[in-house]
């Protein structure tokens, strides 16, 4: 739009300033591409406002939203974790394997003909077997199964989803 076409339409939409509305009025009346252009758009105003505006149907609304819950639907829901605590959990697992295999590693007795774990004396064996008794190791494995076949589980998914997508 130009210059013209914006002061002309400022004006007839009533939307410029008494001083701006008297010379756009000294425009129309003494240059003739001003009130060609004036005629123009008035008529066009006219136009838009004798034009009926189709309304949706009443469902329309309703139809919309109901698209967007199954497009919504159908993308699986992730939850929101931070990626720091994913690594802080790493890091701890990591530390701890660590450190009990290094503790294992210093109570072998590498200079015998035999392997002797040699234990400290302060040491409770007996009550820390009491925490590795059987149903506690076979809860401890069982979650351990059913945490690898989850995993293998999304693994095989995601390449699925994305064997299929690629054809």
């Amino acid at each position: 739009m130009n210059s013209m076409e914006e002061q002309l339409w400022n004006y007839i939409d009533d939307s410029c300033a008494p001083d701006e509305q008297k010379a756009i009025e000294l425009l129309i009346e003494q240059n003739d591409a001003y009130r060609n252009k004036y005629n123009e758009l008035l008529q066009l105003n006219s136009e838009f406002a004798t034009m009926e505006l189709d309304e949706p149907p009443m469902a329309f609304t309703y139809n919309i939203m109901e698209q967007i819950r199954t497009e919504h639907a159908q993308k699986p829901l992730k939850a929101s974790i931070d990626k720091r605590i994913i690594w802080g959990i790493t890091g701890f697992f990591i530390i701890t394997i660590t450190a009990i295999v290094i503790f294992a590693l210093s109570t072998v007795n590498w200079g015998g003909h035999s392997l002797d774990v040699k234990m400290p004396n302060q040491l409770n064996v007996t009550h820390i077997k009491s925490y590795f008794s059987g149903p506690i190791v076979k809860g401890f494995l069982f979650f351990d199964v059913v945490m690898g076949l989850f995993l293998i589980d999304s693994y095989l998914r995601r390449k699925a989803i994305k064997g299929s997508s690629v054809h």
